[in-house]
């Protein structure tokens, strides 16, 4: 293994997830309107992407106390660090997705709510695509949480800590 440890890890900016959440969203409209009758959906996704956002927000919380160094935390271990970026990166691309495609089928049986069928089908969809987008600010909630403050206070100032842009 020859990593010098010098590469950097960009934060998620906002295009990647529209790009997915617009890309989902046709996907499930492409479903809902090609499916001769309604598309299944568990409504068990709901409570599960609302678990996970909690969990992931709790985390952050947590996370963004111990790299601050807050009194009675224990320091951050930077692999531990490193994988909760991956997870909050990850969740914020599946949420991401997942917000444009549930959107997206709500948004095709709009025109059919007269029916109970159709409306159940309607608002399973739709708080499914909430929940998802409750994932998606807990992800980016987590992936700020994992930035090291810029004076982190450690008392390592031998000059090496200037900023990366000009």
């Amino acid at each position: 293994m020859s990593g010098d440890g010098g590469g950097t890890l960009s934060p998620t900016g906002w295009r990647v997830p529209s790009a997915l959440a617009a890309s989902g969203a046709v996907v499930g409209l492409f479903v809902a309107n090609s499916v001769s009758g309604l598309p299944l959906i568990p409504w068990s996704a709901i409570p599960t992407l609302l678990l996970l956002a909690a969990a992931e927000a709790f985390t952050a919380g947590r996370t963004a106390r111990r790299i601050r160094r807050a009194p009675g935390t224990e320091p951050m271990e930077p692999l531990s660090a490193a994988r909760l970026l991956a997870l909050a990166k990850a969740s914020a691309l599946f949420a991401s997705v997942g917000l444009g495609f549930f959107a997206g089928i709500a948004l095709a049986i709009t025109e059919r709510l007269e029916l109970p069928t159709h409306r159940e089908t309607f608002l399973i969809a739709l708080g499914t695509a909430v929940s998802a987008g409750l994932l998606l600010a807990a992800a980016l909630y987590l992936e700020h949480a994992c930035r090291v403050p810029e004076g982190d206070g450690n008392g390592n100032d031998d000059g090496d800590d200037t900023p990366q842009a000009r």
